[in-house]
């Protein structure tokens, strides 16, 4: 039961950017920032990971839902996206210096005995990660500081999804290659 509140949980928070576009006209920031918190605090309850750093960033998240709660402002709202791309690339940032990276983390859990190409790869596949982070963070902050409220929706809510989904599936086919190469 847990596994699955958390992830419609995490699926509702996906939709966080379309929620204030198609609310703000309704209900006052404050609402909806609760709203926000409110799943957030679920999926803290649910979560069945020991993950320390998503734990981090929920916890985060849920700071950011109290100055947004505070500040009762649009423009603190917008910053949310911002605040995940800033978080999400800490973690992975920090983990290339604290060992072992993020993604071998993962790979680990389908491969424990992971050969060293598998973990140069992983590195590799960490700093794209980073470097990932960094673009749709500064391009969420653009949106939230200088864009309109349509933008900032469709880039934060659609978009960046949709950029995220290619460097995904760039990564699989690139891995699927690698490893047909490996196993020549």
């Amino acid at each position: 039961m847990g596994n699955l509140a958390s992830a419609v949980v995490g699926f509702l928070t996906l939709l966080y950017p379309l929620a204030v576009y198609f609310s703000i006209q309704y209900i006052e920031p404050w609402h909806i920032a609760t709203m926000l918190l409110a799943l957030l605090f679920i999926r803290l309850i649910t979560s069945q990971t020991s993950l320390k750093w998503n734990r981090v960033l929920l916890w985060l998240a849920i700071s950011y839902c109290g100055l947004a709660i505070w500040n009762n402002d649009l423009i603190t709202l917008r910053f949310y996206p911002v605040l995940i791309s800033l978080g999400l690339f800490i973690i992975f940032f920090s983990s290339l210096f604290y060992p072992p990276p993020i993604i071998e983390r993962f790979a680990r859990l389908q491969h424990p005995e992971l050969p060293e190409q598998g973990v140069i790869y992983t590195r590799k596949v960490t700093q794209i990660w980073c470097a990932f982070f960094v673009f749709n963070g500064s391009i969420a902050m653009v949106t939230a500081v200088w864009c309109s409220f349509e933008w900032w929706s469709l880039y934060n809510g659609f978009i960046s999804y949709l950029l995220m989904g290619t460097v995904m599936g760039i990564e699989y086919l690139v891995r699927i290659r690698t490893l047909e190469h490996v196993r020549r």
